[in-house]
């Protein structure tokens, strides 16, 4: 009966006797883990066979040099073909006991365009702490690169951080529309800072630079091949060309900008870490809106502009001033940054208690009826040289009220300090010729003309002279901004101009304080100059070579010129040095012992001469010397 009871049972019924059954919790974990190891499988494959760039933030200059990745704009530019870069500045892997470290952040007026790589505010503040405090090791990082905005100021902080900066020092906000991933800009991944910042914190993944390349060659592929952009960066970053005061991108800009400085803040402030922030200028006076826009709730830029002139002829300076800036927010064009960023720059200060710089203020306060034009800008808002070294000043001012100089007493009092670092500010001919024909490309494109009205460069510029033809190459690309010094130092030195030709690879070194053929260059100058007994000349570029980092061979000639001048004291110091580098040499001990002779200290004369007779016994007029000597000691 019970075998034909469970022959009778159906199929269902069997199914609800069983108890239902979960899969066990590993089932779960490998479901999981499949996708998970496809990605950690597709990644180190990635690396194992190179995809892609190296988008991490350093690379090794030198042993024991850091400096900036070149290739890591490309975090931040997928649709421009050459991604800007820094100027290059390189610092030590492990800082120093005695270094005093400074990082700069900001686009290109942080960089010091057009005058690069040599004209920016950070040169000025490395000169001018270089000159005060000789005994501590100066370090300025200059990070600011033309075309970006505050996205990569906070991507590139906590990297900033891990250097231990003494002092960073930001200046930005003029490229928030239109600066890479900025709301107006060609680069732009919309309006969301979260899932923008989200992308640049995955950027170092290969397996995402991947998913990139493949999403731009699927785009290319059905929108056909991408039309050509020529002109300057800053007129190819554009998309947006025109955002309305108080419209919705506006806004967007503002809010980008606001959140990614608070971010910035915060993290110096959680790795106490001081930071300064400067105020943005601009040219106010003498540069017209670039796109006025009719409104029925606003007056346009160009009518604005129009009172302000009239004002300012009239005058009324306080009213002119007023209608300038009015004037520059109404422009639709966002290449100067509004108003409101300054005033978050301000409200930062008294919210989170940090350091402002505030240029702006100074900038009006150093111009012609307090309002910046032409006098300190060579275009709508990048700074003359002059310009540089003013903002270099406020910044440094600012970081001395601060308390934030090296500990160290300075060597030059700070009423001389100024005046001392712009008399020995490092900048040549050859990049003035090079920041004048930049800014002449400029305005010969986009938004300064109709691009229908460019005129070809070679019918633009006009070289007139050799520098001014090796700067023409340079804006070329023919030949490379260290290229071009060099070219024009060779030429000089053929012309027998060596103070000149010296000056040139001054220059270099002082941008490249690691290449050590730029060194070489002037030692066999020097050299040279020494086999033809040309002393003075010698002597003069001995002691630039001396500045910029004194070995024996500097020291020993510097020695041996000053003895045979009888300028003793000098000497004996120069020559003291040379024997510190090298205690091997005969000629320097012998030359040594005869000044500490004619300087009356015998005893350090005998002791020397007695160095020189062990090493050779025979070295002419040594025996003559150390007879002389015993005889001066025992009277």
């Amino acid at each position: 009966m019970a075998n034909s009871r469970k022959a009778n049972t159906t199929p269902a019924e069997l199914n609800k006797q069983k108890p239902n059954q979960k899969p066990p919790f590993y089932f779960y974990l490998i479901l999981f883990s499949i996708p998970l190891l496809f990605f950690v499988l597709l990644e180190v494959g990635l690396r194992v066979f190179n995809y892609g760039d190296d988008l991490s933030m350093w690379e090794q200059a030198t042993p024991g040099k850091k400096i900036i990745n070149a290739y890591v704009a490309k975090r931040y530019f997928s649709n421009v073909k050459n991604p800007p870069t820094t100027i290059e500045d390189v610092f030590d892997s492990s800082k120093a006991e005695n270094s005093f470290r400074v990082f700069v952040l900001g686009e290109s007026s942080a960089a010091g365009y057009p005058y690069m790589p040599l004209g920016s505010f950070s040169r000025y503040i490395r000169k001018r702490l270089e000159l005060a405090y000789p005994g501590n090791k100066i370090e300025v990082v200059n990070l600011g690169m033309t075309a970006i905005c505050s996205y990569t100021i906070r991507d590139f902080m906590p990297e900033v951080i891990k250097q231990k900066p003494d002092v960073v020092l930001i200046y930005t906000g003029h490229n928030e529309y239109y600066g890479a991933l900025g709301v107006g800009s060609l680069e732009s991944l919309g309006k969301s800072r979260t899932l923008v910042n989200l992308y640049l914190s995955l950027n170092n993944f290969k397996t995402v630079q991947l998913v990139k390349d493949f999403l731009q060659w699927v785009v290319k592929s059905f929108s056909g091949e991408e039309k050509k952009r020529n002109g300057t960066l800053m007129s190819r970053m554009a998309k947006e060309q025109s955002i309305g005061l108080d419209s919705g991108s506006f806004n967007d800009g503002i809010d980008q900008f606001d959140g990614n400085m608070r971010d910035v803040i915060q993290m110096c402030k959680n790795a106490n870490i001081p930071l300064i922030l400067g105020t943005l200028t601009y040219n106010l006076k003498d540069q017209k809106p670039f796109i006025s826009v009719k409104s029925v709730s606003k007056p346009d830029a160009n009518s604005t502009y129009a009172e302000a002139q009239k004002a300012y002829a009239s005058g009324n300076y306080k009213l002119a001033l007023e209608l300038f800036r009015k004037a520059k927010d109404l422009d639709a064009l966002r290449f100067r940054a509004p108003e409101e960023i300054n005033s978050l720059i301000r409200k930062y200060k008294d919210e989170y208690s940090i350091a402002v710089a505030d240029i702006d203020s100074v900038f009006n306060a150093k111009s012609p009826n307090g309002i910046v034009g032409d006098n300190l800008m060579t275009d709508h808002l990048h700074p003359t040289l002059e310009g540089f070294q003013l903002m270099g000043s406020v910044f440094f001012d600012k970081m001395r009220e601060m308390n934030l100089l090296p500990k160290s007493d300075p060597v030059i009092t700070y009423d001389a300090q100024d005046y001392k670092t712009r008399e020995a500010f490092l900048f040549s001919s050859l990049d003035s010729t090079m920041a004048k024909y930049r800014i002449a490309l400029l305005k010969n494109d986009w938004p300064f003309i109709d691009p229908k009205n460019k005129i070809e460069m070679h019918t633009l510029l006009h070289p007139a002279n050799f520098s001014d033809s090796i700067a023409y190459q340079f804006m070329e690309d023919v030949i490379t901004w260290p290229e071009a010094h060099e070219k024009l130092a060779n030429k000089l030195s053929a012309e027998k101009k060596y103070d000149e030709s010296v000056n040139q690879m001054r220059v270099l070194i002082y941008q490249y304080p690691v290449i050590t053929e730029y060194y070489n260059y002037i030692d066999n100058v020097a050299l040279s100059l020494l086999k033809q007994e040309n002393f003075e000349l010698a002597y003069k570029i001995l002691q630039k070579r001396y500045m910029i980092e004194p070995n024996a061979f500097v020291t020993k000639w510097l020695g041996n010129i000053d003895l045979n001048n009888k300028h003793i004291a000098s000497a004996v110091k120069y020559l003291e040095e040379s024997v510190n580098y090298d205690a091997s040499d005969i000629q320097t001990l012998y030359n040594l012992a005869g000044a500490y002779a004619l300087d009356k200290q015998y005893s350090k004369g005998f002791q020397t001469i007695e160095k020189v007779l062990q090493k050779d016994s025979n070295y002419p007029g040594a025996r003559e010397l150390e007879i002389q000597l015993r005889g001066l000691i025992s009277k």
